[in-house]
């Protein structure tokens, strides 16, 4: 390819000049080319791997060079001698000349590079390609991983590091090429090639440590090997790279949820790092966006713009806090150096003016930012102010502009005590009725009726069922006063609301207790549910109103658990209670189908309607589902299996004499599914659990952890003379049933767990204060970003270990309806999962979030298109021979797809395959014979409606013949569709052969191009092709008789057909002659002096002449041109004889237009022109006419071996190549 010219300094180092003229040289590279170069040229290709030269990949070059000067330009480069001898031939015809005109060398070369670069800018224009940031270094190392590993270009590099790979003792010194699926490695050391390809879908773990051999490693597992590289540079930037890979792909093991490309990151500066591709950029930008918002709790969406170090003036403690800011696209945060000193959350919604003050030695660069509730804030020490002021206003002005549209459409928000009303009544476009303080007659009813519309509670559930009269008053009320006056005074200090500085003072009173009547206000501005409900007014309203009615699985889930959320509590003893409940769940059912409903979410949600209002109820489930605690409520709560592995780390650093203990009892994985689903809610007495909430909103998940190792450390002595997991439990149990809250005002509610617990000696009493206390001192060091690196090292296993689950359930539940073992099936769910991840990495015909339900049963799971299924055919179907392979594939693919959506299960995928290597020859025969016969899809002009209708019948019986087209398929969570489903599948099929339609005339010619192209790598092909021939001859000749006796039958008197519409005239003393086709099949179709009307039909030559003169009836030719180069193939002439039994088949002598012929008396048969309609034959006629060719029975009863095709499908979808080897993640080394 053209290349920007580039100087050179030596030109003829390790290079070997080929071809000169005065202004260009082509080279060589050594080692390259015949001979190899021999010591030097392994010494050469050595340098080029571990130097990164682009030689590796273009072995030619063409240098330019003005006769005076030992300057050299490249221009061009090759991967091979014909593609740059193009590009030379091209510039001696077109430059050569020309440039001797010019008489000044500055002015040639500067000639010589323009027409270069309008080359190449002329080439990108005629080929759409887009001019990118990716510098000149990293496109050659794009084409070096494509060439190297056979990648498709929708496989985007990411980044290439040096680094060691260690095979055994000896270590590879190659390069490690991290693309978005897939991890490589390519080393060549002297004449050794090596290459290893491993999808990062399939790596079970991932670690970055030290040994006393490997200083610095990563170590990359999958299910069968380990794979140990070392000798990085930058061994943190990989290792961090890796994860971040790797996690994409477990995000889409898990949810479907496949890599996009950000486009709209600003472009590069010049002077940018040589190596930062555009999608390393994007990736570090996602990493920093994802801490920033676990940092502060922002919307999934929001992504950092950028961060610089600054100062803020604390008003509080009047000093200069050091720290950074962060700015995004609708926030502005700062957080302190030291941990827990000071951070600041400012949406841009609130803020009002954004100003530069004057600099001074004590305030250098001070920026102040003052907000709506009248607070102001001051920033120092900024090191480029203009530009930061810059973006916030350019911020500032997206957002005013989204307000003021908001505006408009909402019309004014309502006040506090009413904040639903308004929204829910322009959502629904239904009548205002807003609640006044004359609406509040009916004592507790305290929710709006929005016209037509839902209605949606307005209050906390808490202030409703408060039974302390106003007069009542005790130390524990004093108590709770005495914390409301705390916070008020800390509101007054710090600041109220999403603006407040959150400081250690913020963390004190939170660990001393939140007020009840402030804690629905603070778990919506600790959990950053706040943000998310003012940036969506009347989402929730509007979400309740589309759902309501709904029925799904998820509905049935949420109806059934109802009345089993906190059932102790009088608010959810009535409907009210009941009915704020189901709205909140069913809205976010379908808010988020991916997660729809899980158990202990209606536990959580309860108590967060006990004190707060119903839609901010809502989005505190919302931040609690999606952001707090990730993948907890999935179907298969994987969230929770993570921190489960986390649990079980963490006890083993932290309590280690209790590790073992609890691991050979078996107790960590039983308590930490119940305790972190439901944080502790159901475990606990209400009025304790509810402070764990209260520390979990303001922390984290941190707070979990450093709770349970407590409650086990507390429990250790106890916990090691138990017996069995039940003591353990029991134990555990009992303690936290003691756990109480003396400072609560609520009246006691009995808690369910103890009500079951046995009667024996009580436990005394622990109080849930000085139980956090004491988490806080023993493990408040645990890290929140050391616990998202322990979590991505367990999501690994818990998601390849939930994959291997879902593939064992699989291969059991259909071992006992097809004839492969275990170990077979296992495989071939292996390339079958693979098939659809590469679609969805490459893309496919049909959508990937169709192809991939979690939700569905295990066999429904997965499942492919065509596209996918004709790669699959060809590499593992014994039948995918010759040309005609695909056309089979869509044959078959129809056949094996039941419901007519156009995709097919595992299930059905093993079925086929199963049928072609295992099944007795009946049942092949049957197959073939079903894939040919079945209708299309479309009725043509030429297609008989009959036959097709016919067909139609017997494969689609339950489909009325106007639905036929339709295509219907259930919804994702219609589970009633498959019980009906699996109903069916225990029912014995009984089959009939004699049910089965007939084959028509251009269906049997379809299935004869399908035998002849079944046998082109057989063995005994010849005696296959001979047995072949005289099948068809048969066929045809009772197809020809069977529609003389339907001719007879529609000429008798009292036919309602007229005869002559049936029946093609017949012309006496004509033989049946059949030319050459397409395909390497034999052309059945009578033919007249006239051409043949049919476009599907074949082109038939006239052929008087026979072998012999006397006796011949018909002849037919069978030939394919396009096989003639084979030397294991050759054409062969089939005739078409008349219904004498007692005449045999007479074969002459094979040659290359051999011609077999029956002798037959009678007069030859009728030919029509076009094609016969009432030509026919039946599944019997078949089978019988096949069995009387031994080499047919023969082939068709050969079990076909699996194992081989699969490990060379293996290896042609990771290598591009059929190479055998043992393990899909074998190193595969050549020899050079």
């Amino acid at each position: 390819m053209w290349l920007n010219p580039e100087e050179v300094l030596l030109a003829n180092a390790l290079w070997v000049t080929e071809r000169a003229n005065p202004y260009f040289v082509l080279q060589r590279r050594k080692g390259h080319g015949e001979g190899g170069g021999g010591l030097a040229g392994l010494l050469v290709g050595t340098l080029d791997v571990v130097l990164d030269s682009s030689a590796r990949v273009a072995p030619y070059r063409i240098l330019y060079q003005t006769p005076d000067s030992l300057v050299y330009w490249t221009i061009a480069c090759g991967g091979s001698r014909k593609e740059i001898t193009e590009h030379w031939e091209w510039m001696e015809h077109n430059l050569l000349q020309t440039l001797s005109i010019f008489e000044n060398e500055n002015d040639i070369t500067t000639f010589v590079k323009g027409k270069i670069q309008g080359i190449i800018a002329e080439y990108n224009k005629n080929n759409d390609i887009k001019e990118d940031d990716d510098t000149d270094k990293f496109k050659e190392a794009i084409l070096k991983f494509r060439k190297l590993f056979g990648m498709p270009e929708e496989e985007k590099l990411v980044n290439y590091y040096s680094c060691s790979y260690w095979k055994g003792r000896v270590p590879r010194q190659g390069w490690m090429y991290l693309s978005i699926n897939h991890l490589c490695f390519y080393s060549f050391l002297l004449g050794k090639e090596a290459k290893l390809v491993i999808r990062w879908a399939d790596i079970t773990q991932l670690e970055k440590n030290a040994t006393l051999l490997f200083p610095e490693m990563i170590k990359v597992s999958t299910r069968c090997s380990e794979h140990i590289f070392s000798v990085f540079l930058n061994i943190g930037e990989t290792f961090k790279l890796m994860e971040q890979l790797a996690n994409i792909a477990m995000r889409q093991l898990l949810d479907n949820e496949g890599f996009e490309e950000d486009r709209s990151l600003p472009r590069l500066k010049k002077k940018s790092p040589q190596k930062v591709s555009v999608l390393k950029r994007d990736l570090d930008a996602r990493a920093k966006s994802e801490r920033y918002r676990a940092l502060f709790r922002l919307p999934k969406d929001e992504r950092l713009d950028g961060h610089t170090d600054c100062t803020l003036w604390t008003p509080f403690s009047k000093m200069h806090v050091v720290g950074q800011m962060f700015v995004s696209t609708n926030y502005i945060c700062f957080t302190s150096k030291e941990e827990n000193l000071c951070s600041l959350i400012i949406p841009l919604r609130e803020v009002t003016i954004v100003e530069k003050a004057d600099s001074s030695s004590v305030l250098p660069s001070p920026l102040s930012i003052s907000t709506k509730n009248r607070m102001t804030f001051f920033f120092a020490n900024l090191k480029d102010r203009d530009f930061l002021v810059q973006r916030i206003s350019d911020f500032l002005q997206q957002t005013t502009s989204k307000i003021y549209i908001d505006k408009e459409i909402m019309g004014s928000l309502s006040s506090d005590d009413e904040v639903f009303s308004r929204q829910s009544s322009i959502i629904s476009g239904s009548p205002q009725r807003s609640l006044s303080s004359t609406s509040d007659t009916d004592g507790e009813r305290q929710f709006n009726l929005n016209g037509n519309s839902v209605p949606i509670a307005t209050q906390t559930l808490m202030t409703m069922y408060r039974r302390r009269s106003p007069e009542e008053f005790n130390p524990k009320v004093a108590k709770e006063l005495m914390k409301e006056q705390s916070w008020k005074i800390h509101f007054a200090e710090y600041g109220r609301g999403v603006c407040m500085y959150r400081t250690e003072k913020t963390q004190e009173l939170v660990l001393k207790g939140i007020p009840e009547s402030m804690r629905g206000e603070l778990w919506l501005l600790f959990s950053g549910a706040i943000n998310e409900m003012a940036t969506h007014p009347g989402y929730y309203s509007d979400l309740v109103e589309k759902s309501i009615g709904k029925y799904n699985l998820a509905t049935e889930e949420i109806e059934r658990d109802l009345h089993r959320s906190l059932p102790e509590h009088p608010a959810f003893q009535n409907e009210m209670g009941i009915g704020a409940l189901r709205r909140v769940l069913t809205a976010y059912a379908f808010r988020n189908p991916n997660i729809g409903y899980c158990q202990a979410m209606n536990i959580v949600t309860s108590v967060l309607l006990l004190y707060a209002k119903e839609e901010e109820a809502f989005w505190l489930l919302v931040a609690l589902c999606e952001r707090m605690l990730p993948d907890y409520y999935n179907t298969r709560v994987v969230g929770a299996l993570v921190d489960q592995g986390v649990f079980e780390e963490l006890t083993r650093d932290y309590v280690p004499q209790l590790y073992d203990c609890m691991q050979y009892l078996g107790v960590i994985s039983t308590i930490s599914l119940s305790w972190f689903l439901t944080l502790f809610l159901s475990v606990m007495p209400f009025e304790s659990a509810v402070v764990v909430v209260d520390c979990f909103f303001f922390e984290g998940i941190k707070v979990i952890f450093q709770l349970a190792l407590a409650v086990l450390e507390d429990n250790i002595d106890k916990l090691l003379n138990c017996k069995d997991d039940g003591e353990a439990m029991t134990i555990l149990g009992k303690y936290l049933d003691s756990v109480t809250n003396k400072d609560s005002t609520l009246p006691p509610i009995p808690h369910l767990h103890s009500l079951l617990t046995d009667d024996g000696d009580p436990y005394p009493e622990v109080d849930i204060f000085k139980l956090i206390r004491s988490s806080y001192d023993k493990f408040g060091s645990i890290r929140a970003d050391v616990i998202e690196q322990m979590r991505f090292k367990q999501r690994l296993r818990v998601i390849q270990t939930l994959e291997d689950t879902t593939k064992r359930n699989v291969v059991r539940a259909i071992v006992t309806d097809t004839a492969f073992t275990i170990d077979e099936l296992e495989e071939l769910y292996v390339l079958f999962k693979a098939e659809h991840l590469a679609s969805c990495y490459w893309g496919g015909n049909s959508n990937a979030t169709e192809r991939h339900d979690p939700s569905l049963p295990y066999l429904e799971q997965y499942r492919i298109d065509f596209e996918q299924f004709k790669g699959l055919f060809g590499l593992l179907f014994p039948w995918s021979c010759g040309a005609h392979s695909d056309i089979l594939a869509g044959r078959l693919f129809r056949l094996l797809d039941e419901n007519g959506d156009s995709l097919i299960n595992f299930k059905e995928f093993v079925t086929g395959l199963s049928t072609m290597c295992h099944a007795d020859l009946v049942e092949k025969l049957k197959l073939l014979y079903k894939v040919h016969v079945l209708p299309e899809p479309f009725f043509n002009e030429q297609e008989d409606p009959d036959s097709a209708f016919e067909a139609t019948q017997y494969f689609f019986e339950d489909v009325s013949p106007e639905t036929i087209h339709v295509e219907k398929r259930p919804t994702p969570h219609d589970y009633r569709h498959y019980i009906r489903m699996w109903a069916q599948e225990r029912e014995p099929k009984l089959e009939n052969i004699k049910d089965l339609p007939k084959l028509n005339q251009e269906q049997f010619i379809e299935l004869c191009r399908t035998l002849y192209n079944m046998f082109s790598e057989d063995a005994k092909e010849q005696e296959l092709y001979h047995a072949t021939a005289a099948v068809t001859s048969l066929l045809l000749e009772i197809g020809e008789v069977g529609k003389q006796f339907i001719s007879q039958a529609l000429q008798e008197p009292g036919s309602s057909h007229d005869s002559k519409s049936r029946v093609h005239p017949k012309k006496e003393n004509q033989p049946l002659n059949y030319g050459q086709g397409d395909s390497f099949c034999p052309i059945l179709d009578g033919m007249d002096d006239e051409k043949v009307a049919s476009s599907e039909l074949q082109d038939i030559k006239l052929d008087d002449s026979s072998p012999k003169d006397n006796g011949v009836s018909s002849a037919m030719l069978i030939s394919d041109d396009e096989t003639k180069d084979d030397t294991s193939m050759s054409s062969y002439s089939v005739l078409s004889a008349g219904s004498n039994d007692d005449d045999k088949l007479q074969c002459e002598d094979i040659t290359e237009d051999t011609v077999l012929v029956r002798n037959n008396g009678e007069t030859p048969l009728p030919r029509s022109s076009s094609r016969d309609k009432d030509w026919a034959i039946t599944f019997e006629q078949f089978l019988a006419s096949l069995l009387t060719e031994t080499a047919l029975v023969s082939y068709f009863e050969k079990a076909g071996v699996v194992m081989a095709r699969i490990t060379n499908a293996k290896n042609v979808r990771l290598m591009g190549k059929p190479i055998t080897s043992a393990s899909d993640y074998e190193i595969t080394t050549i020899s050079g």
